[in-house]
């Protein structure tokens, strides 16, 4: 997963880095990039997810930076849980973020939780809260995997020990995946290595 230290997003012309950084950066780098001749394709990659992603990079810079997509707005992160109790169920509620959606729980579920401070909505918080905090390592770990697997199957799919490097990532091998993947081209191999293993320190 992305954090503070790990550009936004990644392009990539052919097997080499062309930029990292937010996505106005790397959208303009690639955009100049992409109009002088070349026969390597051009791919973008999200680096929370692996995935590639496509733009329109045609018009001046302005154009294209206008119409990239917009990041979705960071929900509340502590929102007042006193207040999300006692706070009525009309205007106000969006400004915590609040978003109503279905939830199927056999009876002795809604009865423990109605019995619960603040009723439903706030011990269902409470209870992802504490979940997250306690699967936080587990998740990020997961999400990096993900990520990297995803931009390796676009990038490396093809490459020697494709196979046997994708097992080392999904088994958390990081010497067996780093020895498998040391002889991929440099670029690819040091962002692959970052994607799945950035945020842990070496075993």
């Amino acid at each position: 997963m992305a954090d503070a230290s790990r550009p936004l997003f990644t392009a990539f012309i052919g097997p080499q880095r062309l930029a990292a950084g937010p996505l106005a950066e790397v959208a303009l780098a690639v955009m100049q990039a992409s109009r002088r001749p070349a026969v390597l394709p051009i791919i973008i990659f999200n680096d929370a997810t692996g995935q590639p992603i496509d733009l329109d990079l045609r018009g001046a810079e302005g154009d294209v930076i206008a119409r990239l997509p917009q990041p979705a707005s960071p929900p509340e992160v502590e929102a007042d849980e006193a207040a999300a109790a006692i706070e009525p169920r009309g205007r106000g509620r969006p400004r915590l973020g609040v978003v109503a959606r279905e939830v199927t729980l056999l009876p002795r579920h809604w009865e423990w939780l109605g019995a619960q401070p603040g009723g439903a909505s706030v011990a269902l918080r409470k209870l992802v809260d504490e979940a997250r905090r306690a699967n936080g390592d587990a998740d990020r770990a997961r999400a990096a995997r993900d990520a990297a697997y995803r931009f390796m199957s676009v990038m490396a799919g093809n490459l020697a020990g494709f196979e046997e490097a994708s097992r080392a990532l999904f088994a958390d091998d990081r010497r067996r995946f780093v020895a498998l993947v040391a002889g991929w081209p440099d670029d690819i191999r040091d962002h692959v290595v970052k994607l799945a293993f950035s945020d842990r320190t070496e075993p």
